[in-house]
């Protein structure tokens, strides 16, 4: 599925099964909220704390989805097209960085 796909599926969904959306405002607290779930997820699985009996049954996956369907709730919302974005996000990171990492002494093998 592309971008496109995705901010069109999630938007025929809301306005169908999910009758309207939330605002701009509740949204973005909704995304703080499943960001973060994929920090307890990765500070159990990659970092040093311990599981908890309330982990069982959270994937990673499934909260990155989350985050990425609030995601593209956002960009229908306020009319930005992701693929557009994504692009010109790859455009100036490449400009910027184009040799910024290769020649950073912490990231050597």
């Amino acid at each position: 599925m592309t971008l496109e796909e995705a901010q069109k599926k999630v938007d025929g969904w809301i306005k169908t099964i999910g009758v309207r959306y939330f605002n701009e405002l509740t949204n973005t607290a909704l995304l703080m909220e499943e960001v973060g779930e994929v920090a307890r997820i990765m500070a159990r699985r990659y970092g040093e704390q311990s599981y908890k009996d309330s982990d069982n049954g959270k994937e990673l996956a499934d909260e990155l989805a989350d985050v990425l369907w609030i995601v593209l709730c956002l960009a229908n919302q306020t009319g930005i097209d992701l693929t557009e974005a994504l692009e010109k996000n790859f455009a100036k990171k490449t400009q910027r960085d184009a040799t910024r990492h290769h020649n950073n002494d912490k990231l050597k093998y």
